[in-house]
């Protein structure tokens, strides 16, 4: 087991980071690490309609896409992120990844008498607050999971660089994001600062865990290094293109939001876009790939989604919640 601390801000360094350890580490990883101010956003979201473009372009604010699904987040150098990697359960469901790896931040601060809490799918509560946002990406036998620990972030900077997205509140199932968010600094019974809690989870989590500290190579740096120049620096991987299409339609589930944009031509879908705050375990793109072609009725939607386990790609959706995408 290994832990690492990382000193670069810079945020296509460190999701590049991310995705190298996930990819090519084989033994458990545990990593802290911060990035200057960003949008991280989740693998298959829509990244213009998550973000605020005019404040995050008159602000210098980088939006970046990660590898696990999830919604938006935002980070400064008031937030602190950790990373699990580690091998996969085949019969773990996302919410037990989401409690396994949470538990020991959990844990770390009980000792600092903050009285932290898991709730709903993926968030960290203190007193029905949200510090905490987490997301999963799962990648052959290995599972990562990472989330944000807003310590002393600037919380006018966090509400006003995300878009305020309608359909999001719309549904029932989506009280939680109305949930107020709150800094882990408020309510510690002994000032500290970030720095000190950083050193405060190494000592807790990585040392007490039995975790070794690791140093890149020359040649992971060069690795991470290329992964940041030629793909999370890139309009390509971070905006990605949504081109306009002759159906769309928007919904908020208790698993995420789903986005379906479509085109329909005599009555076959020739062209299938999905987006999205869910979370997954195989790529949504399999998913596009089995729409194409079908014809757009209920009874051959149903037969060709039949045909695989759809919660492997829309975790906490049914299949009868999102057949309702296909029509107004």
């Amino acid at each position: 087991m290994i832990y690492i601390i990382d000193n670069n801000t810079d945020p296509y360094w460190n999701l590049a980071a991310e995705e190298y350890l996930f990819k090519n580490m084989t033994q458990p990883v545990f990593r802290l690490w911060q990035n200057d101010n960003a949008i991280i956003i989740g693998m298959h979201q829509n990244a213009l309609a998550e973000i605020n473009i005019e404040y995050v372009r008159n602000n210098g604010i980088k939006v970046v896409r990660r590898v696990s699904g999830g919604g938006a987040v935002y980070h400064d150098m008031g937030n602190l992120n950790f990373t699990f990697i580690d091998n996969r359960s085949e019969t773990e469901e996302s919410s037990a990844m989401f409690a396994r790896f949470t538990k020991p931040i959990v844990d770390a601060l009980k000792k600092l008498n903050v009285d932290a809490y898991l709730e709903g799918r993926n968030d960290l509560l203190i007193e029905g607050r949200k510090f905490s946002g987490n997301a999963v990406a799962v990648y052959k036998e290995r599972i990562l999971q990472h989330g944000t620990l807003l310590f002393s972030s600037s919380m006018k900077d966090l509400s006003q660089a995300l878009a305020g997205r309608p359909e999001k509140f719309v549904s029932k199932s989506v009280k939680s994001n109305r949930a107020r968010v709150t800094n882990i600094s408020e309510h510690l019974k002994e000032s500290m600062t970030i720095e000190q809690f950083i050193s405060f989870l190494e000592l807790e989590i990585a040392v007490d865990g039995n975790y070794k500290r690791y140093h890149y190579t020359p040649q992971d740096m060069e690795a991470i290094n290329k992964l940041r120049d030629t793909k999370y620096s890139q309009d390509w991987w971070n905006l990605g293109s949504a081109p306009a299409y002759k159906f769309s339609k928007v919904c908020q589930f208790p698993g995420g939001l789903v986005e379906l944009y479509m085109e329909v031509s005599k009555g076959i879908i020739k062209e299938i876009r999905i987006f999205g705050s869910y979370f997954f375990t195989k790529e949504t793109s399999d998913v596009e790939k089995l729409l194409t072609g079908c014809s757009h009725t209920r009874e051959e939607i149903e037969k060709r989604l039949e045909t695989i386990n759809l919660s492997h790609y829309f975790n906490n959706i049914t299949r009868e919640e999102f057949i309702t995408l296909f029509w107004n």
